[in-house]
Parts: structure tokens; sequence; C-alpha cells
């Protein structure tokens, strides 16, 4: 695992046959992924990125904060 500035390179994971991917366990242990959870797939024109659902719906939620109920 190389870091610099808090952005990360963990190294290459292979697509299998069925679609899946394997997630290291440098990842795993570095945001605490643990069999069970659930991560969010988000994606643009340059790639994709996994975040764990609890995380973006903190985000969600500080959004609406300031909304009008």
């Amino acid at each position: 695992m190389q870091e610099k500035d808090g952005r990360y390179i963990f190294g290459v994971v292979k697509v299998g046959d069925k679609g899946q991917i394997v997630i290291p366990r440098d990842v795993r242990k570095q945001y605490d992924i643990k069999p069970g959870d659930s991560l969010m797939m988000l994606g643009d024109k340059n790639g994709i990125a996994l975040l764990k659902t609890e995380l973006f719906q903190d985000i969600i939620n500080q959004a609406m904060e300031g909304l009008p109920k």
C-alpha cells in the first residue's frame, strides 16, 4: 500500500468470471469493511468508486439538515 496526501494505491484486482472482485485485506482494514457491509458503487466517465452505505447516508442527512420540512 502506498499513501500520499491521504490517497492510496492498494494494488490491482482482477474481475472474475461472475464479475466479482476481491477487496484486498489492506483496503478492508483501512476502511473498516467487514463481511455483510453494504457498499454503494458510484461512477462517472473516468471510473468507479465504492463507498460504505452508512457514510453515503450521513452525507445525505447533512445535506438535508438545512432544507425546510
